[in-house]
């Protein structure tokens, strides 16, 4: 199996509450890895993705490999046909049946370049080693999906909520950047899982992709969509219609204690790493409804559950 999305979960409920089950017990699996490697293929830069990904895989007693694709590996090229005389020294085709070699499941970390929608859209890089490769793949983050975030995210509500049916709020927050949008998509489509009443609000403009929101409640009122919040996610995203452009870095979106005032005494969460005082006043993200550290301790609890999946389907 691979973990692509998280449409590769067949049972949220259940994942959630083995991941939970995992945090009170984390080495009771490390047979479940003995003798397997996982090759973490880095194309972009990574903190949490990365150290959390590792300890998961050290936790059910895999080996890692880690390369960083920007310094150390040649030059890839995804294209069918191409004549290769430029700067690209290795086809995909070759390197992904190579790495599937040396190891048993390969993670991969590739953001979107926010200048091509169409081949950002296509996941060229995912898309292709899960072409080409024999061995699992498991996105570490795509250029469309964040898969391992957002199933962290849904271990951390489950943690937290203190209601049946929380009320959720995605908001768009300013950011100097444009970032991409796979963390927002990621976290979209595993609301649409939950039981939860979920609002999404930001400036017109930013716009996700349709085909990603369908019919999530849009609110274009920051305040209007804070009333009665139990849980505010607050994450930067670039122009998805006029893509990859930053429309207006609005500091009035930025997330403040005023703005939490008028929510259910809602927790803050995001993704990390935050720009402090841009996206959220130091006041919010300091305070103890901050949920930002235990999000990113979930990460490993996250990305153990997908691992321990895996790894249980190729014994079977």
């Amino acid at each position: 199996m691979n973990y692509i999305s998280i449409n590769d979960i067949d049972n949220l409920s259940e994942w959630v509450n083995e991941a939970i089950d995992l945090k009170k017990d984390p080495y009771q699996y490390q047979g479940l890895g003995k003798n397997k490697t996982i090759g973490m293929l880095f194309f972009n830069n990574s903190l949490r993705t990365r150290l959390s990904t590792q300890k998961a895989a050290m936790n059910l007693g895999m080996e890692t490999i880690v390369m960083n694709f920007g310094s150390e590996g040649w030059a890839l090229e995804f294209e069918d046909g191409v004549v290769m005389d430029q700067g690209k020294s290795e086809h995909i085709k070759e390197a992904a049946q190579v790495i599937s070699q040396f190891c048993d499941v390969i993670a991969i970390r590739a953001f979107a370049s926010l200048k091509d929608k169409e081949k950002d859209l296509a996941e060229e890089v995912l898309t292709a080693f899960v072409k080409y490769a024999s061995v699992p793949i498991v996105n570490m983050e795509s250029s469309v999906a964040h898969p391992l975030q957002a199933l962290a995210d849904a271990i951390t509500l489950e943690e937290f909520k203190g209601v049946q049916k929380p009320k959720v709020v995605l908001s768009w927050a300013p950011h100097p950047k444009a970032l991409p949008h796979a963390v927002a998509n990621s976290f979209i489509e595993m609301m649409q899982k939950q039981d939860v009443d979920f609002v999404i609000t930001h400036p017109k403009g930013y716009e996700l992709n349709p085909e990603v929101v369908k019919d999530a409640i849009v609110e274009y009122e920051q305040d209007k969509a804070f009333a009665n919040a139990d849980f505010i996610y607050t994450k930067n995203w670039s122009a998805f219609n006029d893509y990859g452009k930053v429309i207006s870095q609005n500091r009035n979106w930025t997330i403040t204690k005023d703005k939490m005032a008028k929510t259910n005494n809602a927790k803050f969460m995001h993704c990390l790493p935050v720009r402090r005082n841009v996206v959220v006043a130091d006041e919010v993200l300091d305070s103890e409804n901050s949920l930002v550290i235990e999000q990113a301790n979930n990460r490993t609890y996250a990305a153990q559950i997908v691992l321990k999946k895996i790894l249980s389907s190729q014994k079977s």
